[in-house]
């Protein structure tokens, strides 16, 4: 006997349902920010976050409940250049006239360099096959307050040769335990690192780690940073990550380093 659940599933949708399932529009938004004064990426309550502000502005332009699902979650005090998103809506706006909008509408510290109607399989998240982020380190006595929230500020000097050969340790399929977040809850730790290398810029000032990989786990590319500095410091040796990425505890390795030289430059479809 066939239940009443199985049954309700089994009736025709109604037509009314069917059109709206047609009509409704699947938009990309690729975006930058800075995320200083957000509280990350993901909605919190009572917390300003840049995806809770993008659907407060979505609501009011297409005059419904927008769910909006990025390509990954970034940290408080993390920035973007390159962060893709997408949402659904029946909304007719065509989407040039959304971009320009949500730039009226939007925070000065978020801005929408483009925004394209997709394909209905698309998914910022899911659709992705890599991401590179850099984190951005200040070596120098000083640090302009212009820039104070975009760099981490060192100023002591780091051994610049031994941060290179560490970050060309990371390249290749790890388990990253050592290297994320303690309630990191995804399932599997192994991730493959496509990139990953420390770039001094011709002022000799500035650092550059640019880190790609096919996902990362939360705080991922921090605590990696964190290590390459204490190898700068002549702390932790090269030769030891290895044995740190085989130790497979997160006490094993050095410390976090600070949200704010983190920035996502971009996503790979």
């Amino acid at each position: 006997m066939q239940s009443h659940s199985a049954s309700i599933l089994n009736e025709p949708q109604p037509l009314d349902e069917v059109v709206v399932a047609q009509e409704r529009r699947n938009i990309r938004l690729v975006l930058a920010y800075d995320g200083t004064d957000f509280h990350g990426w993901q909605i919190q309550p009572k917390q300003v976050t840049i995806q809770g502000t993008l659907e407060e502005t979505l609501k009011k332009l297409c005059a419904e409940e927008v769910a909006v699902y990025g390509s990954g979650r970034t940290d408080a005090g993390v920035h973007a250049r390159g962060q893709v998103a997408h949402f659904k809506t029946l909304s007719k706006i065509p989407a040039s006239n959304l971009q320009h909008a949500l730039n009226e509408l939007l925070p000065p510290s978020i801005r929408v360099y483009d925004c394209q109607e997709v394909e209905q399989t698309f998914h910022a998240r899911y659709s992705a096959k890599s991401k590179l982020y850099s984190y951005a380190i200040l070596n120098h006595p000083m640090c302009s307050p212009f820039r104070r929230h975009f760099v981490y500020h060192i100023p002591y000097a780091l051994n610049v040769d031994l941060m290179s050969a560490a970050a060309l340790a990371f390249l290749g399929e790890h388990d990253f335990t050592s290297f994320c977040d303690a309630q990191e809850t995804s399932a599997s730790k192994l991730r493959t690192i496509l990139q990953s290398e420390l770039i001094k810029e011709k002022d000799g000032r500035m650092l550059v780690y640019r880190i790609e990989a096919t996902g990362f786990l939360h705080r991922m590319v921090r605590a990696i940073v964190g290590t390459l500095i204490e190898v700068g410091k002549k702390h932790v040796v090269v030769d030891s990550i290895p044995q740190l990425l085989l130790a497979r505890d997160r006490s094993a390795a050095p410390w976090t380093a600070p949200a704010h030289g983190l920035c996502l430059e971009w996503v790979k479809y």
